[in-house]
Order: C-alpha cells, then sequence, then structure tokens
C-alpha cells in the first residue's frame, strides 16, 4: 500500500467527523419550528400604551410597521432558511392589540403548520385576551406578561386544551379578526 493511500484511508474518518461536528455547530438553533421564542432573542417589548389606547377599533392595524428588511433578520437570527419563510409568520410575541411593539425584541418565526400550537391558535387567544382586557375583565400589563413568558401556558389557562373542534381555527379567526384589525 502506497504512503499517499494510507494517508487518504487514515485521514477518511477523521474528515468526516469533522464535517459532522460543522454541520452540527452551522445548523439552526432548532431542528424543529419553534413553538416559543427564544427568550434571549425575542424577550418580548411593548409601545407605552394604556387599556384606553390599544381598545380603540383598528389600533393594531395602524400601529403595524415591520418592514420586509426587519424580517429578514428575525429570520436570520432563528436560522429558518429563505425556502422555509412561507411556513411560518414574523409574529409579535406581545400582540400589537395588547400593546406590543414592532421592535425586533418582540418579533419571531412562528410556524404556521406544527400542530397543536401554531401562529392560529396563539392569535386565537391574542383575540381573547384582547377581548377580556378591552372589557375590564384583565389588566392590560398582566395580559402582555402572560403572552410574553409562555404563550402556550396562557393558552391553557384561558381557552384550555385544544380540541379537535379547532381544525377550522383559521377560517374562524379570520372571520373574528376583521374587524379587531381596523380592516
Amino acid at each position: 500500500m502506497s504512503t499517499t493511500t494510507s494517508t487518504h484511508s487514515r485521514l477518511k474518518p477523521l474528515l468526516a467527523a469533522l464535517a459532522i461536528l460543522v454541520a452540527a455547530v452551522s445548523w439552526p438553533a432548532f431542528a424543529e419550528p419553534p413553538i416559543l421564542p427564544n427568550p434571549d432573542l425575542t424577550p418580548g417589548n411593548t409601545f407605552p400604551v394604556s387599556r384606553n389606547d390599544v381598545c380603540v377599533p383598528g389600533y393594531a392595524h395602524k400601529v403595524r410597521d415591520v418592514p420586509w428588511d426587519e424580517k429578514r433578520e428575525v429570520f436570520r437570527r432563528y436560522g429558518v432558511p429563505l425556502a422555509e419563510h412561507r411556513e411560518y409568520e414574523v409574529d409579535h410575541l406581545i400582540p400589537l392589540c395588547l400593546g406590543g411593539s414592532n421592535s425586533i425584541r418582540n418579533l419571531w418565526p412562528q410556524s404556521r403548520t406544527t400542530q397543536p400550537w401554531n401562529a392560529y391558535r396563539k392569535d386565537k387567544l391574542e383575540y381573547h385576551l384582547w377581548k377580556l382586557v378591552c372589557d375590564g375583565q384583565a389588566d392590560l400589563a398582566d395580559a402582555q406578561r402572560q403572552i410574553a413568558s409562555n404563550w402556550i401556558d396562557a393558552y391553557k389557562k384561558y381557552m384550555g386544551e385544544p380540541t379537535a373542534q379547532d381544525q377550522s381555527l383559521r377560517s374562524i379567526l379570520l372571520r373574528q379578526f376583521q374587524g379587531y384589525f381596523g380592516r
């Protein structure tokens, strides 16, 4: 056996291990879509608003302003490949309807496709909390804290466990949110 062949055969396992290590380090921070945002990247952020501000019809629509460059940065920070962007929405952790801001500290890529926890289910919670706040049954700051700390726990607290009947959730939400977004 020549020295070159012997060197190559000894280097193959080492190069394979190095390739695996490089792939592991460069792989996105999550293998599955994030169900909850990374608190280091998305701790939540709010506008200085009151209950009276957020309960004005059309408020959320009026303050919505997330440029495409900022959305692209959110996807980059979370390691979402360009080809997968359509499977996500850049979501406000603390929703605009509860005084959340458009700051990158309040934005994360939320999956539209994961089950049962996805963007449509969080939208349902957001609407429910907004109604509670505007009806005077919940404190705005408390609603912001609960949704920012763990929106799934907040969902379970206010909405219960998801059911099979929630499958048509998206169409229901689109009807409900027409007034909510000021359209």
